[in-house]
């Protein structure tokens, strides 16, 4: 008897001490909420950054680039903190220049989806023409990388979102692309451009990876902060923009803030908005 409780009484220990561990792994109830990295560029080092993601809860991020840093140390730090790498914003000039060395980073780091984040004004088309070319470029970047085991997305901002000959420069992108092409919609941004951000999603229903989960504040307010507002905090109908994205087959919910005053609380804050309102949870496959 007192062999039998002494084996049960070394288990519970055992259990007991392999908790913290457990503790630290997402739940097959975790919403698909990641963080964009751009947010926290001013919040100390990269692993002061990534700890903030994790004290938020949040168990996935958005990278910028290579993050200054090593593939080898990067993966430390997002494995120290349980915290999965899901995309990396590149620029277009890496993924023409580069493609190899971007594509060998990313998988070090285990990631699979790279994103072209902003175009620099010379990249930028300014007729229907140019931006049928641009997203043919970027359609057959879309299919080198899918013969890598990777996926390409793209990015907007709101000059995409203007009318060129009855149809928006980023539709005209899209068409021209192909299927490869995936989407990352910036609903902050499609607001700035005075488009509603539920039609526009559903516009691009079926090749959404993300969207970037952001808010504009109202006029006047929040200047120092570039306008924009925490997830939730601001003017956007979030009532009909999370039914509309869950429609649209919205893989990821990318919590950002191009100008946080505080990058914690604009991350806590977006998450818990997102926690508390998202239907959806991430799928097994994509959980660590």
């Amino acid at each position: 008897m007192k062999s039998r409780a002494c084996r049960t009484t070394t288990l519970v220990l055992l259990l007991l001490a392999a908790l913290p561990a457990f503790a630290g792994e997402p739940t097959a109830a975790q919403k698909p909420i990641a963080v964009q990295m751009y947010t926290l560029r001013n919040a100390g080092t990269l692993e002061q950054q990534l700890k903030i993601v994790h004290d938020a809860g949040v168990h996935a991020v958005e990278t910028v680039g290579m993050q200054g840093t090593s593939a080898a140390e990067l993966k430390q730090l997002l494995d120290r903190y349980s915290i999965k790498a899901i995309s990396s914003h590149v620029p277009l000039a890496e993924l023409r220049n580069n493609l190899d060395a971007v594509v060998t980073f990313n998988r070090a780091i285990g990631n699979t989806t790279l994103v072209v984040p902003y175009l620099d004004p010379k990249d930028r088309p300014t007729d229907a023409t140019g931006w049928a070319t641009l997203g043919q470029e970027l359609g057959r970047i879309a299919q080198q990388v899918r013969g890598k085991g990777m996926r390409l997305a793209y990015h907007n901002h709101d000059f995409e979102l203007a009318e060129v000959q009855g149809r928006t420069g980023l539709e005209r992108l899209f068409a021209a692309a192909g299927p490869d092409l995936q989407t990352e919609l910036d609903l902050a941004w499609v607001a700035r451009a005075g488009l509603d951000p539920a039609l526009t999603l559903a516009k691009f229903r079926g090749r959404l990876f993300a969207v970037h989960a952001k808010d504009n504040a109202a006029k006047g307010q929040a200047e120092d902060e570039g306008g924009f507002a925490a997830v939730g905090q601001g003017v956007l109908d979030w009532n009909a923009i999370l039914p509309a994205a869950a429609a649209a087959g919205v893989q990821w919910y990318i919590v950002e803030h191009d100008q946080p005053r505080d990058p914690a609380k604009v991350i806590q804050t977006g998450a818990e908005y997102l926690r508390e309102h998202l239907t959806v949870s991430l799928p097994a496959s994509a959980q660590r």
